[in-house]
């Protein structure tokens, strides 16, 4: 176990390295660069001049990478062009919202993508199972503003069962811990700003998680089939092995990997942050800080430090994901 782990993490090192590289190359690359993005209007040769010694971006190229791969790994990121915060403080405010939403989301999707794909692969051909095919399509086709703003329209607007925007209420005296605001309800005892919090996250959640709990579903119920046509659990039934242990330790864990990959991918592509859900719902998380800081403000310090974060999220969620690996398969961990 130990050796996969060092493996995957020197992997994961040089990657993280690598994408480094490009976003250095890249900001220096963009019409205008940093140095307009921080003048706007104001930009004169003097002035741009003057910015660019501040700046460093009169020194040679290797010097200024040093600097760059310096910063970065010190977590110094500079500051925000649009607000002239710290740029670290800017994604430490948005990045709990996304991450409360994207839990949120994963957990529905997993929680009922593996059963559903796994009872459809287990009624094949049956009506279950046709029906579970029409809506996995129906999840991956509709676009997630759509669903979104219809899910919106009915329940918030129509029968006024959900809030139909923000995280919580407005006026509501919560104390903010984590900035997860379910999980401060409950460490602060305050149950009602916890309850409002929750009630806040369904509708983004439920709007977030419809395409990867299509594709977990999808995938669950073809990777099951898979297995259901080895001869090994054939030869189990002919031994009159109880169903549910064929079910436990034949069928779900030799049909897992596949689903862990695809859990794996949807999770970091929804930590990396959920846009136009974001955008709907109002949830003021990574999605709108990346809107804010692409439209008018060019604010590349911001962009810069969120490509990087979103790197090193998937870069640990592919790691956890190889782990649980050797879990579910143990002849992983001799490879």
């Amino acid at each position: 176990m130990l050796r996969v782990v060092s493996r995957r993490l020197v992997q994961l090192a040089i990657t993280l390295f690598a994408l480094m590289t490009l976003v250095f190359f890249w900001l220096r690359s963009l019409p205008g660069g940093p140095v307009d993005a921080l003048l706007g209007e104001r930009a004169t040769p003097q002035t741009r001049e003057l910015l660019t010694k501040a700046l460093g971006y009169d020194q040679p190229i290797w010097v200024q990478y040093g600097r760059f791969l310096k910063n970065v790994l010190t977590g110094n990121f500079g500051n925000s062009i649009r607000t002239g915060e710290p740029v670290i403080d800017v994604i430490s405010r948005s990045f709990p919202a996304t991450a409360e939403l994207a839990i949120a989301a994963i957990i529905l999707a997993v929680g009922l993508g593996v059963p559903l794909g796994y009872v459809a692969a287990r009624h094949r051909g049956r009506v279950l199972d046709n029906a579970t095919i029409i809506v996995t399509l129906i999840g991956i086709s509709v676009p997630i503003f759509f669903l979104g703003y219809l899910l919106k329209g009915w329940l918030t607007q129509g029968v006024h069962l959900f809030p139909p925007s923000g995280r919580i209420t407005t006026g509501l005296d919560n104390t903010e811990v984590t900035g997860f605001f379910v999980l401060d309800g409950l460490l602060t005892r305050e149950f009602d700003a916890s309850a409002d919090a929750l009630w806040h996250l369904v509708l983004p959640a439920v709007t977030l998680a419809t395409i990867p709990l299509a594709i977990i579903i999808r995938i669950t119920r073809a990777s099951v089939l898979d297995v259901l046509d080895e001869d090994y659990i054939r030869t189990a039934d002919a031994k009159g092995l109880r169903n549910p242990t064929v079910r436990r330790r034949h069928v779900l864990r030799n049909a897992l990997l596949p689903v862990v990959t695809i859990i794996g991918l949807q999770t970091g592509a929804l930590l990396a942050g959920a846009v136009l859900t974001e955008k709907v719902y109002n949830w003021g998380g990574l999605g709108t800080l990346i809107t804010d800081s692409i439209s008018g403000s060019r604010d590349y310090p911001v962009l810069q430090a969120l490509i990087l974060l979103a790197a090193v999220v998937f870069i640990l969620v592919n790691l956890v994901v190889d782990l649980s690996y050797a879990v579910i398969d143990p002849r992983v961990r001799v490879r």
